[in-house]
This record gives C-alpha cells, structure tokens and sequence, in this order.
C-alpha cells in the first residue's frame, strides 16, 4: 500500500516544486514592474521638476492700466467736444474747447497792465533825471539866497550905524524927531530884509532836501534795475504769462494715447477748474495684477519672466511680460471690510497677493487688450534670479 502511494507523493512533490517555481517567477516578474514602475514615476518627476517645476501659474490674474484723469485747468462753458467714449486719440489732439472770450480779455488787460509798467519805468527814470536837474538848480537858488542874506545883512549894519548915529544927534537936538524917526524906520525894514533873505534861503534849502528825497526815492524804485527786471514789469509779465495760459488751457488736449472712456461732458455745459470731464486709457501701456496665493510666491521675485494668455484671444495667442513688483498687502487686507481674524470665528483661509506685471508693448499693438479682462498668469521662477 505504501509502494503503491509513492509515484502519488513524488508527483505531488514535482507539482508543489513548479508551483513554487511559477510563484517564484510572477514574484520577479511583479517586482520588475514596480520597480520599473519607480523608475519610470521618478524620471517623470524629474522631468516635471526640470521643465514645469520652476513655474507658478493662476487664473486670477485681470487687466489693468495707470489711466488718466482729464480736468479742466480753467473754467467756462464747453464750446466743442471733439470725441467720444470707445475713441482712439492720439498725444496732443484736441479734446474739447471752452469758450476762451473771457480769456481773450484777460489776455488783453494783462498787456495792457504790461505796457502801462514798461511805460512807468520810463517815467520813473525820466523822473530821476528831472530831479537831478531840480537839485542842480536849487543849488544855485541856495547860493544867491545866501547872497541875498549877506547883502541884507550889510544892509542891517548900515541901518544900525546910521542909527546910533542920528540918535546922538536927535539927543543934542541937531536933527528933526522925523529923521530921527525915518532912521528908526529903515533899521526895521533892515532887520526885516535880513529875516527875509533868510526865510527865503531856508525855503531853498527845503526844496533841495524835498527834490534830493524824491530823487532817492525814485532811484530806489529802478537802481539795479532795467525795464525788462523792474518788480513791476515782471509782476505784470507774470500776469501776461498766466493770461496766454489761460488761453490755451481752453483747448484740452489729451496728455498720452490712449482710448477714452466715461466722458461725462456735453456742449453747453458750465464746468469749473478741477472738473473731471473724461479718462484716457493707455492700451499701450497695460499690465496684468496676477492674484498668486501666498504658498506660491516663495520663489517669485521682481524681473522673471511670465507668459500670459487672454481669455478674449485663448490660448493660442500668449503674451510675454516681466514681474515688475508686488502689492502691498492682499487683497482681503485692503477690502472695504478688512477680515476681522481676532474673532472665535476665524477660519485660515490662503490669501493671495497682486504681482504686476508689465506686458510688451508690441504683442499689445497686435493684439490688444482692455482694462478688466481675464488672465491666465504662469511666472517663470528660474529666470532674472
């Protein structure tokens, strides 16, 4: 009975060593795919590492633009408005005119009040040599009143002498009371010849103090001056100046290229200095606030690349600009109503910071953009490191 079970025990054994075998086999066989599928898992990674690794990218990324804010620089009533809302201007094109008579006028009495100035310069140094004169005379007055005043007082001392002389004789009764009297007589009207002469010699002398006073004045008015330099003539030039500009503040030109939008001015309509009347948008000189969140901007810094595309054109149209600098706080820090985290509330949510970037003017000239389109924002992170 046993030698008739062996040939069955030994074919069971064959049978559980094939077995062992083919486990064996499909062991190897199951490793060899794992770890060929490592391998393959690890070149992959090395590959998304190399070329994609070095990237982060949103889709929160919008259009935007420095726009300019056309005011009126003077007040009046709008004469012309030469464009509209989606227009295309140019630097320096004309915008809108303001009725410039009032500024005609204006412009009219600041070079009237300019002429008037140059004029009274001239006069003022016609004026100095005038007095010049007046002082040279007074001079010469002052020197024949003061001749006068000797004479009235030789005049005075013979009165005096002839006096005291008939007064001797009036006492021994060799002369009459009236020549005595006539002598007296003539002694007073010396005495008042020589207050005369020197009244009218110090009336002299005052002109000439009054005239050297008014030349002083008047040279203090125009020494170191000449007609173009006189504070007078530059305070009416300056007015002159502010006048023509005036003038041509009437015409509003626009200050860059660019499209206009929200014009908000008609014809006929009063505006005032400060008044806003329109914007420009400079489609030329766009940019891209890309919204990364904060784990994202570990490596990114200011002058890497990025390549963008536009939901408008899609994705075979890229555009290529450069990280030119970051917000100052996200988005939810500068919302109307900031995040109040201090609350039992508070849940983490990631925030995500605005990164500029500056697009290329040409690919905007080919295809261009406006403010407030989507964006999808990739930035290189391994260039301009």
């Amino acid at each position: 009975m046993t030698d008739a079970q062996n040939p069955h025990a030994s074919s069971n054994d064959v049978n559980e060593a094939r077995a062992d075998v083919e486990a064996k086999k499909k062991r190897k066989k199951a490793l060899k795919i794992f770890a060929l599928l490592i391998i393959v898992v690890a070149i992959l990674y090395a590959i998304w590492v190399l070329f994609f690794g070095n990237t982060v990218e949103t889709d929160n990324a919008y259009v935007g633009a420095e726009t300019a804010e056309i005011t009126s620089m003077v007040s009046g009533q709008v004469e012309k408005v030469l464009v509209s809302d989606t227009q295309q201007v140019k630097k320096g094109e004309v915008l809108a005119v303001i009725d410039n008579r009032d500024a005609k006028i204006a412009l009219a009495q600041a070079e009237a009040q300019l002429a008037k100035a140059k004029r009274q310069y001239t006069q003022s140094s016609a004026n100095s040599s005038s007095l010049s004169s007046q002082i040279l005379i007074s001079a010469d007055d002052i020197n024949s009143a003061k001749a006068q005043v000797a004479q009235a007082e030789v005049a005075l001392q013979q009165a005096k002498q002839e006096f005291a002389r008939r007064q001797q004789l009036s006492a021994s009764g060799a002369i009459s009371k009236e020549e005595f009297t006539k002598s007296q007589s003539a002694l007073d009207n010396a005495k008042a010849s020589v207050d005369v002469a020197k009244a009218a010699l110090a009336q002299t002398e005052s002109k000439r103090k009054a005239a050297q006073s008014n030349l002083d004045a008047n040279e203090a008015l125009i020494r170191g001056t000449s007609e173009s330099s006189t504070p007078d003539v530059l305070v009416a030039q300056a007015k002159l100046d502010q006048a023509l500009l005036d003038l041509q503040r009437t015409e509003i030109k626009a200050p860059l290229d660019g499209v206009i939008a929200r014009r908000s001015i008609q014809v006929g309509q009063r505006v005032t200095a400060g008044s806003s009347l329109m914007k420009i948008v400079p489609i030329s000189a766009l940019y891209v606030d890309a919204n990364f969140k904060e784990s994202q901007l570990k490596d990114v810094k200011v002058g890497q690349k990025a390549t963008l595309t536009s939901d408008l054109y899609g994705k075979k149209v890229e555009y290529h600009g450069t990280v030119i600098g970051f917000s100052g706080g996200t988005g939810s820090a500068f919302a109307l109503i900031p995040a109040q985290n201090a609350t039992g509330n508070w849940i983490k949510v990631v925030q995500r910071l605005p990164v500029r970037i500056q697009l290329d003017p040409k690919e905007l000239a080919k295809h261009p953009l406006r403010v407030g389109l989507s964006m999808n924002a990739e930035v290189d992170t391994s260039s301009a490191k």
